[in-house]
């Protein structure tokens, strides 16, 4: 399967489970994604969300190019980017905090994934990046419109967007976009890093989470989400776009 689900311990945990794509995402996943977020969303037992991916080398590639690349024009791009889009607003928005165990390379729309999550638990090994650009097009996920609420720098956001490079941890965690990094196991590491949050109530974490979320409504994040989306779908129809892709499936 692509993905899995897993509840245990008030901890509902979702992977990406496709380590031969470097868990690129594919309908699958999102399917999968969206059955995760309303499970969280409806289930008042569970205190913490977690995504990560399979596997030691990739936490996510973004999306599967091999299954995308088929949409030519906006028309076609616009359906896949706001519906994953409308996705990740749901799981930044989910009532428990959002961690990402970033226990590989995130890059494009797998750092997307994780900057709409609360917390960022990046690997020491780990690399990430808003890739987007060096494809000519921009993040398509409401990634950068996350980026902008939760590091809030401006010049920091818009050169780590703007570059297209890929940062290792130590560097993500400089410029504020890895909570900590850790060695070793992550599953260790998560039960560290949750240590002192798991001693408290999850009613404290809902009510402290619902905060952030009434701030977010009122400076409309998933509107703002959609129209990066709209953004990205009017470069996807380029043929600049189409021409970085065929390069890059070329070199693959």
């Amino acid at each position: 399967m692509d993905y899995h689900i897993e509840i245990k311990n008030q901890i509902a945990t979702f992977t990406m489970n496709r380590p031969d794509m470097r868990n690129a995402i594919n309908s699958n996943v999102m399917e999968g994604l969206e059955d995760f977020v309303s499970e969280v969303e409806n289930n008042q037992e569970i205190s913490f969300a977690v995504i990560t991916g399979s596997g030691e080398k990739a936490f996510c590639s973004g999306g599967d190019l091999s299954e995308f690349h088929g949409f030519r024009t906006a028309e076609d791009a616009y359906p896949m980017l706001s519906r994953m889009a409308g996705i990740l607003y749901r799981l930044s928005t989910l009532p428990v905090p959002v961690i990402a165990l970033v226990n590989g390379a995130a890059v494009g729309g797998g750092c997307e994934i994780a900057s709409a999550c609360d917390y960022r638990l990046v690997s020491e090994k780990a690399k990430a990046g808003f890739i987007q650009g060096t494809l000519a097009i921009t993040s398509g996920w409401g990634g950068t419109t996350q980026l902008i609420e939760k590091m809030g720098q401006h010049d920091v956001v818009l050169r780590f967007v703007s570059e297209a490079t890929v940062l290792d941890a130590s560097s993500l965690e400089a410029i504020g976009w890895a909570t900590e990094q850790y060695e070793g196991n992550g599953d260790q590491a998560l039960e560290q890093f949750l240590g002192k949050m798991s001693s408290i109530h999850r009613s404290v974490h809902r009510a402290y989470k619902s905060l952030m979320i009434r701030s977010w409504e009122g400076k409309s994040v998933r509107e703002r989400m959609l129209e990066e989306a709209k953004q990205c779908a009017r470069l996807w129809e380029s043929e600049a776009h189409h021409e970085a892709v065929a390069r890059f499936l070329g070199r693959r």
